[in-house]
């Protein structure tokens, strides 16, 4: 199954290193996010990649161009370094299809761009590429199949320190609760779609925006709900918290890693 990844937007949010660093590449640990992304899914067998690239292209393409095995690999080093031999390898077996699909184009767009790439593909898996979660894809595809529809993406229930008000007309607190408690699910960024995805795009829309209200019209949406882990690289804040996870070997999204919690 083929993972459309979209890493091609600006990163506005994160200017202390998208001036100079494209969101994806921006690392946590050893690796960009991007690449935590893409082990993601191929720890569950997904390792046919389409990237929709935009905003600083060639720095991602170089990455992978010129990727190095030993960053986060074991191996032995002898003969002074004029021998080394890799005990293990991230990349060998991935596919990676590198696609410019414009500097200010919005995930619609760069979806429909991606489009003849993805021809023979009943259904595939996409991702904005800055989440991190440890969620079970296996068990997110069975809802997905089990529903039936045309697309579906993982939901989360936020707990960031906010409270949620609700206001009455004339502007008095109807009630206030904390963010958690509050009853509200975001879209991660996690999406299955068929094929038939694109019968409900017309160029130059949004992603989640009229195609996804034509597909609630015609009950084709649903959403898997995760309650385990999962954040978002959105903020240099985000950043902090992640590189602080990491250093506290608390890194739950690294499903492929023995050592992790996920798959416990």
């Amino acid at each position: 199954m083929k993972v459309v990844l979209f890493c091609g937007g600006m990163g506005m949010r994160l200017r202390e290193f998208s001036d100079k660093t494209p969101k994806p590449m921006v690392n946590i640990g050893y690796r960009p996010i991007l690449w935590n992304v893409m082990k993601y899914y191929a720890h569950y067998g997904h390792k046919d990649f389409i990237l929709c690239l935009g905003y600083k292209a060639d720095m991602i393409k170089n990455y992978f161009v010129n990727y190095d095995e030993y960053i986060s690999n074991d191996f032995v080093f002898s003969q002074g370094g004029e021998k080394m031999e890799l005990l293990n390898k991230d990349i060998h077996d991935w596919k990676i299809t590198f696609v410019d699909t414009g500097l200010h184009s919005n995930l619609g767009m760069r979806l429909m761009k991606v489009k003849e790439h993805l021809e023979g593909e009943e259904v595939f898996l996409a991702n904005y590429s800055d989440g991190l979660t440890d969620m079970h894809l296996p068990d997110m595809l069975d809802h997905f199949y089990k529903k039936n529809k045309t697309a579906c993406f993982m939901s989360y229930q936020p707990n960031q320190s906010f409270h949620v008000v609700k206001l009455k007309e004339n502007d008095n607190v109807e009630s206030i609760n904390h963010i958690g408690s509050a009853g509200l699910w975001i879209n991660t960024g996690y999406f299955v779609f068929r094929h038939e995805i694109f019968d409900y795009i017309n160029y130059g829309e949004e992603l989640v925006e009229k195609p996804f209200q034509r597909l609630i019209k015609k009950e084709e949406l649903t959403s898997y709900r995760h309650k385990g882990f999962w954040a978002s690289l959105d903020t240099f804040k985000d950043k902090q918290k992640l590189d602080e996870l990491h250093a506290q070997g608390e890194v739950p999204w690294e499903v492929w890693n023995k050592n992790g919690t996920a798959e416990s």
